[in-house]
């Protein structure tokens, strides 16, 4: 099967050589500085330093190039959310696509199957998700992903392109469960590296990550996702990954956090994109604009946009009304 991955980041790259032990893959990079370099090291040392690039991996900045690779085949996007619409629109109407990238989309609100339903209505379409370290991927390392579309057969071709003796690939018919599985797992994780940077124990960490099981499931439940979807890969194991892993961005902006670092110089040191921060605001705008309660979420908010310090919300967090679990 003809392959081509668009985005070159830690994401892409990885998906990228785990696909080219079984398929013919083309990785595109829009920077044709950074793809000279690829080219030159056989390796992304800006995002995935020490993994070697197949010598059957073609790397390319020619985008049209790239598709017509693909055609007959499948394109994956590995772009961050901010970029998923802008790459949509430069495809070919009939694309088979999946994307990787997990968030809603700034400014909308909407998650990526709403944004493909607007820009490529015609393409078949879904999302690849679940947890997932870009690095071990890459290192081909035992992962299960979950390949989501309400279109059957793509779900089959997802399956298809990436299941392996490294990679299990999971097919699912819900992918706004998916989606937003993955959108808020990456807020949540920003949470839980608060309070373990306050080192507020094991205990705190486990509450969080339980509570925000639900804050995700019940937002879920209003967008029309299946509650059963929370309970796999792409909603707890996700979350679990994200929220407890130390290779989580998202953790660690949260650690940063609790040390008392300021969100740019936090951003400044990271290097890469942090979803987390910047689906956090939009979560809560559409989880409010549905009645939808996530004070987890809105505290994480609170955080970042420096209206309280991680301290006084976890202790609000705390101080709300006991309630009946459900």
């Amino acid at each position: 099967m003809n392959i081509t991955v668009l985005g070159a980041g830690a994401w892409g790259t990885a998906l990228a050589v785990q696909a080219a032990t079984q398929h013919a893959v083309w990785l595109w990079g829009r920077d044709p500085a950074q793809v000279a370099a690829l080219h030159a090291a056989r390796a992304n040392d800006r995002y995935l330093p020490g993994i070697a690039l197949p010598e059957a991996l073609v790397v390319g900045h020619d985008f049209d190039a790239a598709v017509r690779h693909a055609a007959g085949g499948l394109l994956v996007i590995a772009t961050p959310m901010s970029g998923l619409r802008g790459m949509l629109a430069r495809l070919p109407a009939d694309a088979r696509v999946f994307w990787l990238c997990k968030g809603f989309e700034a400014g909308t609100g909407r998650l990526g199957h709403e944004v493909a339903r607007e820009v490529l209505p015609q393409a078949r379409s879904g999302v690849l998700s679940g947890p997932s370290f870009a690095q071990e991927v890459a290192q081909l390392q035992p992962t299960a992903l979950v390949a989501a579309s309400t279109d059957a057969g793509l779900c089959e071709l997802g399956v298809r392109a990436f299941h392996s003796d490294s990679l299990r690939v999971y097919s699912s018919d819900d992918p706004i469960g998916v989606e937003v599985g993955g959108a808020v797992k990456n807020v949540l994780a920003i949470a839980t590296g608060i309070a373990d940077g306050l080192c507020l124990g094991l205990n705190a960490r486990a509450a969080l990550i339980t509570r925000g099981l639900a804050e995700m499931a019940r937002l879920g439940a209003a967008l029309g996702a299946k509650p059963e979807t929370f309970m796999g890969l792409s909603g707890l194991g996700d979350l679990v990954l994200t929220a407890t892993g130390d290779l989580s961005r998202n953790r660690r902006v949260g650690l940063m956090l609790a040390a008392g670092q300021r969100l740019p110089q936090i951003l400044d040191e990271l290097g890469h994109v942090a979803e987390g921060v910047y689906s956090a605001r939009t979560v809560c705008e559409r989880a409010q604009a549905l009645g939808v309660e996530m004070p987890i979420t809105q505290a994480v908010v609170a955080v970042l946009d420096e209206r309280v310090t991680p301290a006084k919300a976890v202790g609000e967090l705390m101080r709300r009304e006991a309630k009946r679990e459900r």
